[in-house]
């Protein structure tokens, strides 16, 4: 076995579409915003994939696709970038509310900050810490 894509269910597919392509920049490899599918390259190429919520009836008998405003979290998506700082005033200025204020966890290695995407997933990026000496 091996990882293909990480795949989420969306209501809003255009807003998805929209958020992963303009407002974090993310490559699209496949799809367009007025379809019901798309992945975008996240360092493995295609491996975030976005798909109407909706249409898993047509694959799982029964399936009902529950729209949720949950704060509890099951799964989160983690995003490495080079300079933390820069990209989180960047995606400031793209109207990104974000949970928090970029934090340094010393213990994880990381500086990090988090935010939600359209569908209430929760997002975080990183920056490697430098070593300490």
């Amino acid at each position: 076995m091996k990882l293909n894509n990480i795949r989420l269910f969306v209501h809003d597919f255009k807003a998805s579409y929209n958020f992963y392509k303009k407002t974090l920049g993310l490559e699209c490899t496949w799809g367009q915003e007025d379809e019901n599918y798309a992945s975008f390259n996240i360092g493995l190429p295609s491996g975030l994939a976005i798909f109407s919520a909706e249409l898993m009836r047509d694959a799982i008998p029964g399936y009902v696709a529950k729209k949720s405003k949950s704060a509890v979290d099951k799964m989160s998506i983690i995003i490495q970038v080079d300079n933390l700082d820069s990209s989180f005033n960047e995606l400031q200025q793209k109207g990104v509310k974000f949970l928090n204020a970029p934090i340094d966890m010393q213990a994880w290695g990381i500086r990090v900050v988090h935010f939600r995407d359209p569908e209430n997933n929760l997002i975080e990026l990183f920056q490697e810490l430098p070593p300490s000496s």
